[in-house]
């Protein structure tokens, strides 16, 4: 120590007495340099407080650089604010335990008020910054309207919008064929319409009315309200060999919802068995009273088929409108009604319409719903490019971005600019619904879930949250485990749908709509569109093991191999029913099939006994067989009354002294039963053979 202390000391001494007597002691880097000037000398005490100071400095910055900083908003859930911080939904519950909320109803979708996510935060020593959401400011409104009324100056004569309906095969397109002298029935398959047809007839006396020929099956409702909502007159067919039938009665609704005139034609005349009073007399139960029963519809008998008084009728009908003085403005921006709509090979999507105001050309920019045109050609009925359509004119419109949905006003706007700011209008507003109601829909789970969370935690409450979490977390497990399994098991039925027009589509879907029979087979429809069959249709399928259902489509040769290959079922028809049919036939096909119970003989016991074998005591029923016969190889049963008491099978059976297989009618016999089983004299003992039996789907189409 001592030696230790001089050499401190002298060392000392020399620093203050020259430090170039220690350049000989110093390392090469410091030796050379010889002409820096010499910095002022620190003791040991100043040295230590400045080396702890640099200590305290960079700890202070290496707390500040590894201190997280979350981003946080108003009203996020447990699992947002878990995910934001990069942790897990039960380090939130930890950071909450001490606190006022109520863990037990704590949910990963639970929205946090904002102290309690600044307190998460805190706890976990962690800075929030709120991040500002910036509200997207209120569009302008950018959407198209119809044109107020027009100055009655202005408005000129117009010809009448007739609707023909009725029950299917009343004779409504042999009526418009008559009209205008063209075979439309031939057209159709299996002689029933299955669209909406626009069609113009000139009469003799020079007086144009517009027919629209509605659909009359009963899965094309939806088409005859579109009809019934378009039109101005309703001419209502009703057979005077059939009566008033379940369509009728329809279409009559639909004239007076949508406030329309009708004028009755009883059809089908020159038949023997026709009765039009009869008609008339029942369309009296309906509201519908006749001019003859003292009312104001016009009843006008005919025979479309030979062509009988068709001009009375349109005398009918051209006087009606006379009277309602039909009246239009055709000056200004085109304003109509979609009541077809289809894709076409060669022109692209194609709608029918009916013009209500101003004069369409080409070159004019339309909008019907989120779709819209710069009309490129316009077609008559009989496929002739027209150059104008004024009011009350049927016509083909070809020049459309995008399918527009039927039922769709369809308004003119100066510039395709214009068009597409109101195209995007319209979806921006449609997904503003449809956030509105989605969010709806949380809200209402969110209430539903946790009042299923504050059930399954009654009888829990004697327990921390620690163990009421554990205990709920098993329950989850076996739950999800057995929805998984019956989820497994479900049968399900993928369907494509295809079709002609969109009207054909909409009644599809319309008649899907009414599938209930979910609990037997999952239908699901995971496509539907207008046009033949694609190559991305049988892509699709094949993803999802969907048949296709087409309906007045085609499928070319190469669709055809490719969906052979792809093993995709393809089903086209052209008649609704049969679509419908082989729709039934294929979900009957999904479903297991049902065991099914034949008897094949009956016999009654008469006496019982026991008979030894061994050791034991084996109960013998001495019967005789009333019905059929008994087979000892097949399941027998025991009815007591109205309760089956055993089934199984017969360890033997006897007549007389030998064994037997089988003991025919009329015959005694005496059986014992695999099984401890009490016979009683008068029990029935059946035999019986076990079938499986095709199941059939519980679902109605309707047809």
């Amino acid at each position: 120590m001592l030696i230790m202390s001089a050499v401190m000391l002298r060392t000392r001494v020399l620093v203050r007495a020259d430090l170039c007597l220690l350049r000989h002691f110093l390392t090469p880097p410091l030796r050379s340099c010889p002409d820096r000037s010499p910095a002022p000398l620190l003791t040991c005490l100043q040295n230590r407080n400045f080396a702890m100071k640099q200590v305290k400095g960079q700890r202070k910055q290496k707390m500040k650089q590894s201190k997280q900083v979350v981003e946080v908003r108003d009203r996020m859930t447990a699992a947002e604010l878990a995910a934001a911080m990069n942790k897990d939904f039960d380090h939130i519950l930890e950071a909450l335990v001490n606190t006022s909320v109520n863990l037990d109803s704590l949910r990963p979708y639970s929205v946090l008020d904002k102290k309690w996510i600044e307190k998460v935060l805190t706890l976990s020593g962690m800075k929030f910054k709120w991040t500002k959401v910036h509200e997207e400011r209120e569009r302008a409104n950018r959407d198209a309207h119809p044109r107020p009324p027009a100055d009655p100056s202005l408005l000129v004569s117009r010809p009448p919008v007739v609707t023909i309906m009725g029950h299917v095969d009343h004779g409504k397109t042999t009526l418009l064929d008559s009209l205008r002298k063209s075979q439309i029935v031939s057209t159709e398959a299996g002689g029933i319409t299955q669209h909406i047809g626009a069609f113009r007839v000139q009469l003799p006396t020079g007086e144009k009315i517009t027919f629209l020929d509605t659909p009359g099956h009963a899965a094309f409702s939806s088409m005859r309200a579109r009809g019934a909502n378009s039109t101005d007159i309703v001419i209502l067919v009703v057979a005077a060999d059939d009566g008033v039938m379940n369509q009728t009665v329809e279409s009559i609704q639909h004239a007076k919802r949508a406030k329309v005139p009708i004028i009755v034609a009883v059809n089908k005349c020159d038949k023997p068995k026709a009765d039009p009073e009869r008609v008339k007399r029942e369309l009296l139960a309906h509201d519908v009273v006749c001019e003859d029963f003292g009312g104001d519809i016009q009843a006008i008998n005919i025979s479309a088929l030979k062509g009988d008084n068709l001009l009375g009728l349109a005398e009918a009908t051209v006087a009606l409108a006379e009277l309602m003085e039909l009246k239009a403005d055709p000056t200004g921006p085109v304003e109509g009604l979609i009541i077809e709509s289809r894709t076409d090979k060669g022109k692209g999507p194609v709608t029918t319409a009916i013009i209500q105001r101003g004069v369409l050309k080409r070159g004019c920019v339309l909008v019907a719903g989120k779709s819209w045109a710069k009309v490129r050609f316009l077609y008559d009925e009989n496929g002739q490019v027209v150059k104008e359509a004024e009011p009350s004119t049927p016509i083909q419109v070809v020049g459309w971005k995008d399918t527009p949905s039927v039922g769709k006003t369809i308004l003119e706007v100066e510039s395709e600019q214009r068009a597409r700011e109101v195209v995007e209008w319209r979806s921006y507003q449609e997904e503003q619904q449809k956030l509105v109601e989605e969010q709806s829909a949380i809200e209402l789970k969110q209430k539903l879930h946790q009042e299923e969370y504050q059930q399954s935690r009654e009888g829990l409450t004697h327990l921390n949250w620690r163990e009421r979490r554990k205990i709920f977390r098993s329950r989850t497990k076996s739950i999800v485990r057995v929805s998984e399994k019956t989820q497994s098991k479900e049968l399900s039925l993928p369907v494509i749908i295809k079709g002609d027009v969109n009207g054909s589509v909409e009644t599809l879907l319309n008649i899907l709509d009414t599938y209930d029979a979910q609990q037997e087979c999952q239908l699901e429809v995971v496509h539907f569109g207008i046009g033949d069959v694609s190559e991305n249709d049988v892509n699709m399928a094949k993803t999802f093991g969907a048949s296709i259902y087409g309906f007045n489509v085609a499928a070319g040769r190469h669709i055809q191999q490719l969906a052979a290959k792809s093993g995709v079922t393809l089903h086209l028809h052209a008649v609704i029913y049969k679509l419908m049919e082989q729709l039934k036939d294929e979900l009957s096909s999904k479903l297991p099939p049902v065991i099914s119970q034949k008897v094949l003989g009956e016999a009654t016991v008469l006496a019982t006994f026991q008979v030894s074998q061994g050791k034991k005591e084996v109960p013998v029923a001495g019967c005789r067989v009333q019905k059929g016969q008994l087979d000892r190889r097949l399941k027998f049963c025991l009815v007591r009354g109205q309760h089956t008491v055993w089934e199984g099978s017969l360890s033997s059976l006897k007549h007389l002294k030998d064994d037997v297989l089988t003991v025919k009618t009329g015959m005694d016999c005496g059986l014992s039963v695999d099984g401890d089983v009490d016979f009683r004299t008068g029990d029935v003992i059946m035999c019986f053979q076990e079938m499986e039996v095709p199941q059939v789907t519980s679902w109605d189409p309707g047809f």
